[in-house]
């Protein structure tokens, strides 16, 4: 419509509870992603290291590391800026590359805890196979379906988005941008917009989440046949961190897709503490799980620690 004019920025929401300590607020936001950094670049560089660790379970594992580290990247800068310098203000096509690369990273992350799943259903059901089933260049095909599945379904959104017009101030309830906060601020029809991304919800997030279900119940059955306990405590033990790992991630993220869907009268600190939740807790925590919870990655780190 020419009548009306395209917003060339948004106003980054900010944290209702932090508003008079923006100074302050900002220091233990800057620990988090700097432990989330350190934590996840010390488990690719263990990976790397150490030779034994080339195996598809590993491999996968420093997937979901890159992703913690471009899904922290992606939220964080904008957020030390806002609180640092005050700068709330984002251009649409800021705006824009940051909503691909949060949503594109979040995917990833999904698609990689369901080869995980994978991982530990062929470990525990098939085991006399698993070397023949997983294989490194198996994981490595699986490595690169995630990333063409995820640009493929991402890449529409930022173009379904400069389709819209935004007039008068767009201020968005997240110190970052997220597909649905931006479109609830749109003037022109959204239904396109707001049917697409939950098509993109359901058959990434969605499916994986169902799929990583599916996997641990025909987990579950197998652990149950297993004649005793102690060897049934022994199997699902080594699906602890992973099981650490679906629940700090589909957790927060579910409740933040209903929060925006039906929460209208959700108050903003619900909706801010649920999606730093959902990008600082698995960054940060992940991490520390598998070094707590792997033998390998735990005594290379001690002795890299000993030789220091």
């Amino acid at each position: 419509n020419s009548s009306q004019t395209r917003t060339l920025s948004f106003f980054l929401g900010g944290f209702p509870a932090w508003e008079t300590t923006q100074m302050w607020s900002a220091v233990p936001l800057c620990s988090t992603y700097l432990l989330a950094l350190l934590g996840n670049l010390t488990v690719l560089s263990v990976i790397k290291a150490e030779q034994s660790l080339h195996a598809p379970m590993y491999l996968l594992l420093a997937m979901l590391a890159v992703a913690d580290l471009g899904l922290s990247t992606s939220t964080v800068p904008t957020m030390l800026m806002m609180l640092w310098l005050e700068a709330r203000e984002i251009s649409f096509g800021t705006c824009l590359a940051q909503m691909f690369f949060i949503h594109t990273f979040t995917d990833i992350e999904s698609a990689v805890i369901l080869a995980m799943a994978f991982d530990r259903y062929v470990a525990i059901c098939h085991p006399l196979r698993y070397s023949s089933i997983l294989t490194n260049s198996v994981t490595t095909k699986i490595c690169v379906a995630i990333i063409v599945r995820t640009a493929l379904v991402q890449f529409p959104l930022p173009i379904l988005l400069t389709r819209l017009c935004f007039t008068g101030v767009s201020k968005l309830s997240h110190p970052y941008c997220l597909h649905p906060d931006i479109i609830k601020h749109a003037d022109s029809d959204t239904r396109v917009n707001s049917t697409y991304g939950l098509f993109v919800l359901l058959s990434t997030l969605g499916l994986d989440l169902l799929f990583v279900l599916l996997s641990y119940l025909l987990i579950l059955k197998t652990i149950l046949n297993i004649a005793t306990w102690r060897e049934r405590l022994k199997a699902l033990h080594t699906c602890i961190s992973h099981i650490c790992a679906v629940l700090l991630f589909f957790i927060p993220m579910i409740c933040l897709s209903m929060m925006h869907r039906f929460g209208k009268h959700v108050s903003p600190q619900a909706y801010t503490f649920t999606a730093n939740l959902h990008f600082f807790a698995p960054p940060i925590l992940n991490p520390v799980v598998y070094s707590l919870k792997t033998k390998q990655i735990r005594r290379r780190i001690l002795r890299m620690l000993c030789q220091r």
